[in-house]
Parts: structure tokens; sequence; C-alpha cells
């Protein structure tokens, strides 16, 4: 008996990554994703406009160098669209008022809402660890706490990009999943 012709051997197409997706994605979109991530039009045009991305890592470090670069202007811009941390429902009533106290008199003093990474940190610990950090750091300078509050979002824009591509959750919370090296 004779056999027919073999056919090739199928080979599984590769499905599009959200990276992919966000190399295609036009300009606006791409820009708002961005926006979520970090609240600064310089920065989500900045890496916008660098696509394509080779890899994940490639999109993270443009993320982070265009950090860098931020304008006082555009760092003000982005620390106004920032909010605390949403706390567990069953914080207690104490801990919420003793919250809203220290960030307000850290309002007060530096002029924006207080910004911390959250990542990696579990969820139990994270009044206490957004506590600690708020009493710590208002006793910085302005110009210290400036730097620092630039070091939080750089690691929040890149918590909360990797996560949106991650497809894991929503960018624009303020405790992404943990960022590389956190």
């Amino acid at each position: 008996m004779t056999r027919g012709p073999t056919l090739p051997a199928h080979r599984p197409s590769r499905l599009p990554s959200p990276l992919d997706a966000f190399n295609a994605a036009p300009a606006d979109e791409a820009g708002a994703l961005l926006l979520h991530c970090l609240h600064s039009l310089r920065w989500a045009r900045r890496i916008t406009e660098h696509r394509p991305y080779p890899d994940v890592d490639s999109l993270l470090a443009a993320a982070d160098e265009a950090t860098y670069d931020l304008s006082p202007t555009d760092i003000t811009e982005a620390l106004a669209a920032e909010s605390l941390p949403d706390l567990p429902e069953d914080t207690y009533s104490a801990a919420t008022t003793a919250l809203t106290a220290a960030h307000a008199a850290y309002e007060a003093k530096f002029g924006h809402v207080f910004v911390i990474y959250l990542g990696g940190t579990p969820p139990e610990e994270r009044l206490d660890c957004v506590l600690a950090g708020i009493y710590a750091r208002s006793k910085n300078d302005p110009e210290d706490e400036r730097v620092t509050s630039v070091e939080q979002l750089r690691r929040l824009a890149a918590g909360r990009l990797l996560a949106k591509l991650r497809g894991a959750g929503n960018c624009a919370t303020s405790h992404p999943q943990p960022a590389p090296g956190a």
C-alpha cells in the first residue's frame, strides 16, 4: 500500500503578547495606558514615541530612564494625580484616623500626596508600612522628600506597567505587583 504525501508538521502560531499589543497600539491608546501608570504626559509621550520595544525589560528600562528626565513641572503633575494606597476594609478606625492626620501634616509640609511603593508588601502589613513611611519621611526637608517621592513614583510606574503587561490587575492602583528587583 502506498502512502500519500506527508503534511508538514504543525507549528502553532505565537499568540500576541501584551507587549506586542502595546507596541502595535495607536499612540493615543498606548499613551492612555501609560498615563495610568505614571500621570505625566511627557513621560507617556516619550515612552510611546520610542516604540517598539523588543522585550518587557527594554520597556521597563526606557520607563525608568524617562522618569529620571522629568522636570519639576512633570513631577508636580504626576504627584497631583496620586492618592494614598487603599487600606483593607477591616482597618481599625483609630488607624484610619492616624493615617489621615499624618497625611494631612505631610501634605501641608510638602504640598503633595504621600506616595509609597508597596510591591511585595503583604496586604496585612501595608498599613504599618504606610504609617511608618509617612512618619519617617515627614522628618525630611522638602528637597530630600521630593527626591524620595520621585523614586517612589519611579517604582510605582514600573510596577504598574509590569502588572499591566502581565495582564494582572488594574494599572492605576497604588499598590502594584512587585517590579523586577523589588
